[in-house]
């Protein structure tokens, strides 16, 4: 959808995420288009096995980041409207919490 809203051939009416996406900066997120608490950012997480040592966690961790933000990854992932970030297994944890919790 960036994409063909960037060409013209589609318009965006808002980003699902709860700010504006970077891609689209001049796109609202729900909240501002006049639907507050919607949210439907889109979370990817890679998942271990539970008992997996934390030093493997951590650098299976640092090396998707590493993918995400490189030099030819990260630019391709913004054009198509996703915002690389590459978090820890505790921001991991924390965010699959918050949305179970939903």
């Amino acid at each position: 959808m960036v994409l063909a809203a960037r060409a013209g051939t589609k318009r965006a009416l808002a980003v699902t995420g709860a700010r504006r996406a970077p891609a689209l900066p001049e796109v609202p997120p729900f909240a501002e288009a006049g639907l507050p608490g919607v949210d439907a950012s889109t979370l990817w997480h890679a998942l271990a096995p539970a008992g997996t040592p934390e030093g493997l966690r951590r650098r299976l961790a640092e090396g998707f980041a590493a993918g995400l933000h490189h030099a030819e990854a990260a630019p391709r992932l913004r054009d198509l409207g996703f915002e690389p970030i590459g978090a820890g297994p505790a921001e991991h944890a924390a965010a699959l919490a918050a949305e179970t919790a939903k």
